[in-house]
């Protein structure tokens, strides 16, 4: 059944799909209506991607997802998640930096750190504990759906008295029943070894799929994982940012850490100087996007930068066409997940089709973390009533795609009347409930022929390639063996410690034994 996500046909995902809401509305909701918050209901009733997950996640089963759904959906409840606010969390919790979102891997999944050393085991705040995980699980599960999170449980400098193995049952059981499909995977950072058995018996709760994802790392080969911009120097890397509240830190889309001053919109001077950036060397083009300020934030592309494109078949030309789709409450959007983007010019655009599946016109924006790399057009207008609107993204001068890169698609249905021209007026007015939001990362395909065009230098640089490896291979096996040494020693040393005691036990045995007789 490993493979039956797969080999399921899109009918047949629908008619499941149907099948499970059905039979959940039928033989669980009805049975008890006080069991579960309706929020979580009405929303598995109109949202096709969070019922595919849950049965993607249990491989189509249908009698086993409606399981999933019963104890996840429960858990929903118990906690409040859909009115868990920052205020209800004690603030010591946010202020000990022991769990929090930052940076990504290198699939670009967004990390999620637990600092294991900083957990104490109290069983007087087990719950706000639970409620203090669930908050940032669901925080994110809001702002990036269907997004997988990759887990960093960093034991620098932990013991035994920071492992409470009721509260590591909870956090596997958020990932493997209350947020299907939402774990990338598990590092397990420096473990001391005298926590292999308490893990022994952790790798029994996750089950064979997610056991897969548990990856046991130290700081010789974290980067195998995670590269160094995104891990503290500590573990090698490059990354300064520390942990501070207030405020509560927010993912990339709202607030990113940045110290490089606002990105200033473009202008119609803005478009000038990028069509005459075209024509200078790559160097150039570089040197000039050096010299403007830059922050990871969202920015619209603005409208004017269309004038640019000039004609719809040439604009569409040569642009990646999206296979998948994903099934919003506005809007269908196309690809579902991820833009692919390569080395090769006619893989340096992708298309975003957006459908509109209500009776009214739908205002849509798109914007991106790296508004220096890419053009949007149109990044900011309207749909009109069962129609399409192909968006095009494409990178620009010599910029690369990035896997940490992310475009946001914001989307609100517009009431009768509201024309184009309002559009600005619209945004500024319309509730941020009323917003649907549907996030998008990319994907860096290889190129073939950037490969080959490097082959008069490719025997020195495959030959220098392999000799690092096997240099990287055998410092590996050099920590291997010197923990293994250090290990040894300490058992050593406890033998030694043993026997000590052992003789200062016996000879006072015979001390003992010896006053007695005599006495």
């Amino acid at each position: 059944m490993a493979e039956a996500g797969q080999t399921e046909s899109e009918q047949d995902i629908e008619t499941k799909i149907e099948e499970t809401r059905q039979r959940f509305k039928s033989e669980y909701v009805e049975e008890s209506q006080d069991k579960y918050d309706g929020r979580d209901v009405e929303k598995l009733l109109r949202d096709d991607a969070l019922v595919e997950g849950y049965l993607t996640w249990r491989h189509f089963v249908v009698d086993d997802t409606l399981k999933m759904i019963d104890e996840s959906f429960q858990w929903r409840r118990e906690f409040q998640l859909n009115d868990l606010a920052e205020n209800s969390i004690p603030r010591w919790m946010f202020e000990s930096g022991a769990v929090y979102l930052h940076g990504y891997d290198k699939e670009g999944n967004k990390l999620f750190w637990f600092r294991v050393k900083l957990h104490v085991k109290d069983a007087k705040t087990t719950v706000d504990k639970k409620r203090y995980v669930a908050f940032w699980l669901e925080r994110y599960a809001k702002r990036e759906p269907g997004m997988p999170l990759t887990v960093v449980f960093d034991m620098t400098e932990s013991g035994l008295s920071n492992i409470d193995m009721d509260f590591v049952k909870y956090i596997i059981n958020c990932f493997k029943v209350y947020y299907p499909k939402f774990l990338s995977k598990m590092i397990m950072y420096e473990m001391p070894w005298i926590m292999n058995a308490a893990w022994k018996i952790v790798k029994t709760w996750l089950g064979p799929d997610a056991i897969s994802k548990l990856k046991f790392v130290t700081k010789s080969d974290i980067q195998t994982y995670v590269g160094p911009e995104h891990l503290p120097p500590y573990m090698g890397g490059t990354d300064q940012f520390k942990y501070s509240y207030p405020p509560l830190l927010d993912d990339d889309f709202q607030s990113p850490i940045c110290e490089n001053g606002p990105i200033v919109s473009e202008d119609e001077s803005d478009i000038k100087d990028l069509e005459s950036d075209s024509k200078e060397t790559l160097e150039s083009s570089f040197n000039e996007q050096s010299i403007r300020p830059k922050k990871v934030n969202f920015i619209e592309d603005g409208q004017k930068s269309d004038d640019l494109d000039r004609g719809e078949p040439g604009r569409l030309r040569g642009a990646r066409k999206p296979t998948t789709t994903f099934k919003g409450t506005l809007l269908h959007i196309s690809p579902a997940e991820e833009l692919s983007f390569s080395a090769k010019e006619s893989e340096k655009r992708c298309l975003i089709v957006l459908n509109n599946v209500t009776k009214n016109h739908v205002a849509f924006k798109v914007r991106t973390t790296a508004p220096e790399k890419y053009r949007v057009k149109p990044s900011n207008s309207s749909c009109e009533p069962g129609s399409s609107v192909d968006i095009v993204v494409s990178l620009h001068g010599g910029f690369q795609a990035s896997p940490q890169d992310r475009f946001l698609v914001m989307a609100a249905e517009m009431e009768s009347g509201t024309g184009v021209p309002e559009l600005s007026q619209f945004w500024k007015e319309v509730s941020k409930a009323k917003i649907m939001e549907h996030r998008l990362r990319c994907h860096v395909l290889e190129s073939p022929k950037s490969i080959l065009s490097n082959s008069f230098d490719s025997s020195s640089v495959t030959s220098t390639n392999e000799h690092q490896d096997l240099q990287t291979m055998l410092m590996r096996v050099m920590v291997t063996n010197s923990r293994l040494e250090q290990t040894l020693e300490k058992c050593v040393w406890m033998q030694k410690v043993l026997l000590v005691l052992l003789s200062f036990l016996v000879a006072l045995s015979f001390t003992t034994a010896y006053s007695l007789w005599t006495s």
